[in-house]
């Protein structure tokens, strides 16, 4: 007899058409049999050793993060609510270009000091990988939700060229070539860029091109966070559409959206430029969280030229009086492209995390509001912060636009992605918030998508993207990542002053055909696993 049969659900199957009644069974991790409207219909109902009544529930796949900052916290908590109680049933790691795989000792220090803010020091970590795939062999030890990786193509540079603003020598871009083929071989899904990270945004875009051929021939992604999402942000997503074109490789782009006051209603032109690649040929997607501040570390902000050399070198520089005054004019005169061509305004900068437990009052203001309370400057605050934080420190960026947001959220090739950094001790909610956003306010609120649409969106739209056969959709034969949701009731818990709030209606959630989630509540079950490309290559082509 099969292990449970999920009686009576709504089931909206993730492929975007109307729901319908049905008893779903699942056995040996998958879905053996959906009987549709089997009480109404007089039909024998199937039977199996347990039976969960869904009567009033909606039954969807699994929830598919596109752009989670995870990576540690897997390792670090079992539990991890703040996705499993979503509904997400797999993330995608090794984000904007910095993650721990591929390293060497040299490597590895200095990306663990990079992100920091992103994921903590990770001094409790075993960071017992250098590989791509010895990392995922380590996560699958078992974790909470299944996990896919990105290479990250800052570290490959930081590895094979090190933290220099130069173009990489035929030898070291030979080097890069060959780490990216290793971590795709060794089960990588595509490979990710920060540019306006360093040092991954010292690369040209030849550079870029040529590991995106790599990339392209083991049937992989390419996932950027582009130049710029400010001052010339449309020709930053162009370029990342010709760049892809002339690899032969698919693009995502990473959390798409049109921000600060420059990009205010521009996203129907964002839209129109990818709707023209669309129609020529292009494999385009793209992920977005339904917030308006972005995240991320303080020290981003910094132009590049400031991060040269790695993180001592830029606390060497923020330490000398006239090179930190440098540093201020590039933030508050010209524009810096850390902070994405356009003049810092220091009331949208809000510390949402610090390492140093000392420095916890600034946490939840602003740079201005905190430099007024400390009668000086807010780059003094700023550069105080930086210097006294080693860089560690978190922001929530308050620049975006709700219009661009839900106009780019209806596009057909748009995916749900997080973005969510678990650190700090007011982190952006969308960590905790995204996927209940979506089906609560963007849905049953607002109207802005269907409940059949937003759940396409969310399932199988990204389960396409990377590939999946069998996930990210209610079918017989796939696996079964599921979530059960109450559509009336299914809400972000999670808010700017309290965004560890996990959401609700969302009682229960299985992976791999096991309660992860169970009446709400979190089990023990660690049924997550690593998600591996096929290591088939093919011969790249040209766009």
């Amino acid at each position: 007899m099969e292990e449970l049969v999920i009686r009576d659900a709504d089931v909206v199957d993730g492929s975007g058409e109307p729901s319908y009644r049905a008893d779903v069974v699942i056995d040996g991790g998958r879905i053996v049999s959906i009987v549709k409207e089997a009480a109404a219909a007089g039909c024998q109902r199937p039977e199996a050793r347990r039976e969960l009544d869904a009567e009033g529930l909606v039954l969807s796949p699994g929830f598919i993060d596109m752009h989670a900052h995870s990576d540690l916290a897997l390792l670090r908590d079992p539990d991890h609510s703040a996705k499993a109680a979503q509904g997400v049933t797999l993330e995608v790691l090794g984000q904007d270009g910095l993650s721990y795989a591929p390293v060497d000792d040299r490597t590895l220090a200095e990306v663990r000091r990079t992100i920091t803010g992103w994921n903590g020091p990770g001094d409790d970590i075993d960071f017992d990988w250098r590989s791509v795939g010895e990392y995922l062999d380590r996560l699958d030890r078992g974790i909470a939700v299944n996990a896919a990786y990105l290479i990250p193509q800052g570290t490959v540079r930081m590895l094979a060229v090190g933290w220099e603003d130069r173009e990489a020598t035929p030898r070291e871009l030979d080097r890069m070539r060959q780490l990216v083929a290793e971590g795709m071989e060794q089960g990588a899904v595509g490979m990710s860029s920060g540019l306006t990270y360093t040092p991954g945004m010292y690369a040209k875009d030849a550079e870029l091109t040529e590991l995106c051929r790599v990339v392209a021939s083991y049937d992989g992604y390419y996932c950027p966070h582009h130049r710029s999402y400010g001052a010339g942000a449309l020709e930053a997503y162009a370029e990342m559409v010709d760049l892809t074109r002339e690899a032969g490789c698919s693009l995502h782009l990473a959390h798409a959206t049109m921000n600060f006051g420059v990009n205010e209603g521009r996203a129907p032109e964002l839209l129109a430029l990818l709707d023209d690649a669309l129609a020529s040929g292009a494999d385009i997607t793209l992920d977005t969280y339904p917030y308006t501040p972005g995240c991320t570390t303080l020290a981003a902000m910094l132009p590049s030229w400031a991060n040269e050399g790695g993180p001592e070198a830029v606390l060497k520089r923020l330490a000398d009086d006239d090179t930190a005054e440098r540093i201020r004019h590039h933030l508050e005169a010209v524009g810096s492209d850390g902070c994405h061509g356009v003049p810092i305004d220091w009331d949208t900068i809000e510390i949402s995390g610090v390492s140093e437990p000392e420095l916890a009052g600034f946490v939840g203001r602003s740079v201005r509001e905190s430099a007024e309370l400390r009668g000086e400057s807010p780059w003094a605050t700023a550069r105080y912060l930086l210097l006294r934080d080693r860089l560690g420190s978190t922001i929530l960026q308050h620049v975006g636009h709700e219009e661009n947001v839900r106009t780019i959220m209806r596009h057909p090739v748009h995916t749900g992605g997080s973005d969510g950094i678990l650190q700090g001790s007011k982190p952006h909610p969308r960590a905790f918030g995204t996927f209940p956003r979506y089906l609560g306010h963007y849905v049953r609120e607002l109207g802005v998508l269907s409940l059949e649409e937003c759940v396409a969106h969310l399932t199988s739209r990204p389960a396409a993207r990377l590939r999946l056969e069998d996930r990210g959709l209610v079918r017989e034969g796939y696996r079964a990542d599921l979530v059960l949701f109450d559509p009336e009731t299914v809400a972000a818990g999670a808010t700017y002053e309290h965004p560890r709030t996990l959401p609700r209606g969302i009682p229960y959630v299985f992976v791999d055909g096991r309660f992860v989630i169970e009446d709400g509540r979190r089990t023990d079950v660690l049924a997550g696993r690593a998600v591996r490309r096929s290591p088939v290559r093919r011969n790249a082509t040209r766009g």
